[in-house]
């Protein structure tokens, strides 16, 4: 959701078409610099998450934030971007910080997976007594970008010093456009099976539900409305169900437009509620 006008109305705008969790970023993605929020903002946006009923509200930093890249300066400014996004979720309460973990660019895989691991070991030298924790979202594996592979993530997780302090957040279109079919229910068991396989469905603490304009395999990352895109119904209908995900908040990441008449989170949220077992 967007915050202009003030983080308090990211809230407000989640409320008004019924979400129960938020996301939002905590500052201009596309710009370095942000100004500094003040504690009777953060207040104010607490304030509106325990009054509206809205729940585990988690941010996405910069998508200027590289922390794959070859090139030192831009390296070490995404890693103090980095600190900053995590410093600035923390005032505001907030548990998560989505990345996605970073395109290699000019160099290698296996090298730009070697630099997020530093980076992010440096970030957390640097951040000791914050909590609020970095969760690597897959991606759909365009040009260089790394986490396209569930393998991607688990490298990452596994090589860092602090790995108690990184979780992963599962996109429902990048994983599609990265090839992991999820169709039919053989197709999403063995899809999920190889998720907790190599990550672990327990490091699993939110998912983005977005369909996709392209197809299985395609590795673009074009998002579309739920149920009217490559995708189908039939995935979100087994996430939907699936005891082992329960508990772990969903957020929309759909076009924002007008779908039908209405405000189009309103249709995407109704569609994804009609497709849950009543039990």
């Amino acid at each position: 959701m967007s915050i202009a006008g003030g983080y308090y109305k990211a809230v407000e705008r989640a409320a008004e078409v019924g979400c129960t969790v938020l996301q939002c970023f905590t500052k201009n993605n596309n710009q370095w610099r942000a100004k500094a929020i003040t504690p009777a903002e953060a207040e104010r946006f607490k304030e509106s998450l325990k009054t509206l009923g809205i729940s585990d509200p988690i941010s996405h930093d910069s998508y200027l934030i590289n922390l794959a890249s070859p090139d030192e300066p831009l390296w070490k400014k995404s890693i103090d971007a980095f600190v900053i996004e995590l410093l600035r979720a923390e005032q505001l309460g907030i548990k998560y910080v989505v990345t996605h973990p970073g395109s290699y660019t000019t160099s290698s895989e296996e090298e730009g997976l070697k630099q997020i691991i530093r980076a992010l070991d440096e970030v957390h030298s640097q951040t000791p007594k914050v909590t609020s924790c970095c969760l690597l979202e897959n991606t759909a594996g365009q040009g260089s970008n790394l986490g396209w592979r569930f393998e991607h993530l688990a490298t990452i997780i596994d090589g860092v010093k602090s790995p108690e302090r990184l979780g992963v957040c599962i996109d429902t279109c990048h994983t599609f456009a990265a090839g992991y079919p999820l169709e039919t229910a053989k197709e999403y068991k063995a899809t999920m099976s190889e998720l907790d396989k190599t990550v672990g469905v327990k490091l699993v603490k939110a998912f983005h539900l977005n369909d996709s304009k392209r197809e299985l395999g395609s590795r673009v990352d074009r998002h579309e409305h739920i149920g009217r895109g490559r995708l189908g119904l039939a995935p979100f209908e087994h996430l939907l169900n699936d005891a082992r995900y329960r508990k772990v908040p969903m957020y929309l990441e759909t076009p924002k437009e007008q779908l039908d008449g209405e405000p189009a989170d309103v249709v995407n949220l109704r569609t994804l509620r009609g497709l849950v077992e009543k039990k």
